[in-house]
């Protein structure tokens, strides 16, 4: 007997939320904006642009803090599909591990994005090309 076993099956239960905020952004994107998000390391200059904008309109923190983890958790995605990573969690909070043992967070970065002090896409360059943990 041969046992198929989907991604989300074999994913850490450390997954679970962050993989669906993921999906919630890329279906939000889609729909809201007509942007496709395709889980590449190249998408994350759309979402590093988004956020950009976003903060140029001035919104306030509380306003756009869903759509910024949302943003975060699918970079964290990216970087765990280009890396062989995993979600970790612990009180509440959401990383991604590379297989070299260090920790990134995503969700973080795309909350500096919103200050301008950070970029999803260099996260992702970083976590992919062995540059310095973020956690």
């Amino acid at each position: 007997m041969t046992t198929v076993t989907t991604q989300q099956e074999t994913r850490p239960s450390a997954a679970t939320k962050p993989v669906r905020w993921a999906a919630d952004a890329v279906a939000a994107m889609r729909e809201g904006a007509r942007l496709r998000l395709d889980y590449s390391a190249r998408s994350l200059w759309s979402v590093d642009r988004m956020i950009e904008d976003i903060r140029r309109e001035s919104a306030p923190y509380a306003a756009v803090e869903l759509v910024l983890r949302g943003f975060g958790a699918y970079a964290g995605e990216v970087i765990a599909r280009q890396t062989g990573g995993e979600w970790w969690s612990a009180g509440g909070d959401h990383w991604v591990r590379t297989p070299d043992g260090r920790l990134w967070d995503p969700i973080d970065e795309a909350r500096r994005c919103y200050q301008g002090d950070g970029s999803l896409r260099l996260l992702c360059r970083d976590a992919s090309q062995g540059g310095t943990g973020q956690v």
